[in-house]
């Protein structure tokens, strides 16, 4: 009998370490990237609803209701990346970008500080981060998430633009 538990054990104790394995910590570097892209996609999600409920341009609304779906899914695939990476990811946004929504949710001309602020300038931002982790992250499926996600957020951009133009008119 103490041989079947001990064997018992010493499975169970190799099933630890591998399962401790597969959720290898991230490096800082890929950390920083995780966290800023889950940022990001809670922002772009939040106000792409504001946008949804405050834009006047039916277009505009649009817009905001692909960002809703675009990043939902890309967050979902991004938080089961950090859970995979042992990386806990914020579930609320940070301060500052709480303040940029809310003032963005007074804008007297909603629908063109959207646009600008959330369609090309988080967009461009967003461009460049995941560029750089397609670049160099050290774990190559965060590279490749980058990689991916990189059409859908030019994507955005490019229609923001092109929306920036036709609001204006």
């Amino acid at each position: 009998m103490p041989k079947i538990c001990t064997a018992r054990l010493v499975t169970a104790a190799c099933g630890l370490v591998l399962a401790a394995a597969a959720h290898a910590d991230a490096s800082t570097k890929d950390r920083e990237f995780l966290t800023q892209a889950a940022t990001s996609g809670l922002y772009e999600v939040q106000a792409g609803k504001l946008a949804q409920n405050r834009a006047t341009a039916n277009e505009v609304k649009s817009f905001g209701a692909m960002l809703v779906k675009d990043h939902t899914a890309a967050n979902d695939e991004l938080r089961a990346l950090a859970a995979r990476k042992g990386v806990a990811l914020p579930t609320t946004l940070p301060g500052d970008k709480q303040k940029q929504l809310d003032q963005l949710a007074k804008a007297q001309k909603f629908d063109q500080e959207f646009l600008s602020q959330v369609g090309l300038n988080d967009h461009r931002h967003d461009i460049a981060l995941f560029e750089a982790a397609g670049k160099d992250a050290d774990d190559p499926e965060i590279q490749t998430f980058a990689l991916k996600a990189l059409p859908k957020l030019k994507a955005h951009k490019d229609h923001a633009e092109d929306l920036a133009v036709s609001i204006k008119r």
